[in-house]
């Protein structure tokens, strides 16, 4: 394995490998099992395997956790190597020294859910996805459904833009206790912890209430019933198409349907989200793979 932080370096390396499958997983370091899930699905698929560990400071707000974000570089690359990557991408700055000057801007799908409460951050992540996979140029590219709505704008992003790249949907890996697993879930303290757990729980309540022929408003309710009870206030909690990332008002519909949830917990700000009509019988099952 070799970490590389020099663009030039990176793209002559690559070189050698025109013939190969070569896939990108970008992430931005302090690496857990769900990102290892990536990459594992990554070998999987391709001959080269390139992660990039770069903290974007474009997807950041003002208020957010850009300076407390955690990097743990050594640990990510330990884990790196044993998961036999081939290429760590660890530059220092992806940007032009006095700033970015064009970047790119998401319509409509960005404002939904994160994109309501968090102006510009997708606009930073397509802009570094967009940088990063015009360096690496890879065949695939994998993204984990844990951040469903950056997924899909990633997806359209390469379709708008013609750009010659696959892109990969990974499962949610969860916590024996459902919690989808995040970097930020290191932010929790024990008690934290605990009622993070309720965020999935909630969602799986709601799925059994649409088996049960409940209408959206009254899904809805229930899911806000069983986090007030555990005393967490929603960012939101929507049913959505999968599609559009709009939130729907019937069920009476062709539309792939998706429940997100946007919770603080503590400092942490956690985010999760599963299909409306997921099988039930297999609702217990953890880790997803």
């Amino acid at each position: 394995m070799k970490i590389i932080t020099s663009t030039s370096e990176l793209k002559h390396l690559l070189a050698a490998y025109k013939q190969e499958q070569v896939a990108l997983v970008p992430t931005m370091g302090c690496l857990h099992e769900g990102h290892l899930s990536l990459i594992q699905k990554a070998k999987r698929l391709a001959d080269i395997v390139v992660v990039s560990i770069y903290v974007n400071p474009l997807q950041f707000g003002t208020n957010e956790d850009l300076g407390s974000y955690p990097q743990p570089f050594d640990e990510d690359a330990k884990l790196c190597e044993q998961e036999g990557v081939d290429f760590i991408f660890h530059p220092a700055n992806l940007y032009p020294e006095h700033g970015i000057k064009v970047g790119l801007h998401v319509n409509d799908l960005s404002d939904s859910l994160c994109g309501t409460s968090r102006p510009g951050h997708f606009d930073g992540v397509v802009t570094v996805v967009n940088i990063l996979l015009n360096i690496v140029q890879p065949n695939i590219a994998i993204f984990g459904a844990k951040d469903f709505q950056q997924l899909s704008i990633i997806r359209r992003m390469v379709a708008d833009l013609h750009m010659p790249v696959e892109i990969i949907e990974a499962d949610t890996i969860r916590e024996a206790d459902g919690l989808a697993k995040s970097s930020r879930n290191r932010y929790l303290n024990t008690e934290q912890r605990k009622q993070a757990a309720e965020l999935s729980t909630c969602l799986h309540l709601m799925q059994k209430a649409a088996k049960q022929g409940l209408t959206v408003q009254q899904i809805i309710e229930t899911g806000l019933q069983h986090l007030q009870t555990h005393k967490i206030e929603p960012d939101y909690l929507q049913i959505v198409s999968e599609s559009t990332l709009q939130p729907v008002q019937s069920l009476e519909t062709n539309e792939l349907l998706r429940i997100f949830i946007a919770a603080p917990i503590g400092s942490a700000r956690l985010i999760d989200n599963m299909p409306l009509f997921a099988a039930i019988e297999h609702e217990e099952t953890t880790p997803c793979a």
